[in-house]
């Protein structure tokens, strides 16, 4: 279960916020956020196992960002195409985010469900194949979790608040981002309907920092997109028992040649 909390457009500072916590089995080999050296305009961690990414940037202000689909009961049967494929292919291709929201649209049946956020410092598109087709994401404070975006789980609603919060400020503070995404308590809601209210559920959907032995929190990222035109990267990674274990930082002047709406 992952979160992604972002405000497009919704401070005259930074026309992009974005807070995400990656949500993963611990087992699973992942290489920490960096320039990748057969990519040099990628900017992202990378998942070892199947060599896509769960959120990433370029040097050219666009971004992706890709969620799990929550669907308890359906048969998990092999595919080929992993999710973490979206957010590299879109790193790596010149489509633009409404053209590229659009083919992966069509060819969603290639994958488990997902959730997909793609943009630039123009546009911003959400995509999933658990809905009709790719849509553009209008102004304001937005959560997405492993449901479709802007969905009422508690955590997702919560953490709405909170970020909006945070943007009733003059500045953003990275550091406040990562306080927000590492906070443990749990968030007041009720469940969705039809979910069963156990522990382990309730823990997921209601909690933006999961700690737990084999599956929990991995990593919280920060990306604030600054209206003069550069791009803040903060990526910060936890072992199983919740304690931080590395934080990288960077800052890119971005080039605006060649960005497609």
């Amino acid at each position: 279960m992952c979160l992604i909390l972002f405000g497009w457009r919704a401070h005259p500072r930074y026309p992009l916020i974005l807070a995400a916590n990656r949500d993963e089995f611990h087992a699973r080999p992942a290489a920490p956020a960096d320039w990748w050296p057969d990519a040099p305009s990628v900017l992202a961690g990378r998942d070892l196992q199947a060599g896509g990414t769960w959120l990433g940037v370029t040097r050219d202000g666009r971004f992706a960002a890709v969620t799990n689909f929550r669907e308890p009961l359906t048969p998990q049967t092999p595919l080929e195409r992993s999710r973490g494929d979206l957010v590299r292919d879109y790193l790596l291709d010149g489509r633009g985010p409404a053209d590229y929201a659009q083919s992966v649209q069509r060819a969603g049946a290639d994958y488990r469900g997902f959730n997909l956020l793609v943009g630039s410092p123009d546009a911003v598109y959400c995509a999933s194949n658990r809905q009709r087709q790719a849509e553009a994401v209008a102004p304001g404070v937005h959560g997405l979790s492993n449901h479709l975006l802007d969905t009422d789980w508690p955590k997702v609603g919560a953490g709405r608040r909170h970020l909006q919060g945070l943007l009733d400020q003059d500045r953003v503070r990275a550091d406040d981002l990562l306080a927000l995404l590492t906070d443990r308590r749990t968030t007041p809601g009720d469940m969705p309907r039809g979910v069963p209210d156990d522990e382990l559920r309730r823990q997921l959907m209601s909690h933006y920092f999961i700690v737990s032995p084999d599956y929990g929190t991995r990593s919280s990222t920060v990306v604030l997109l600054h209206a003069e035109g550069s791009l803040e990267f903060v990526e910060r990674r936890f072992a199983p028992d919740g304690r931080a274990t590395g934080t990288e930082g960077f800052r890119i002047e971005i080039e605006r040649q060649g960005v497609e709406r």
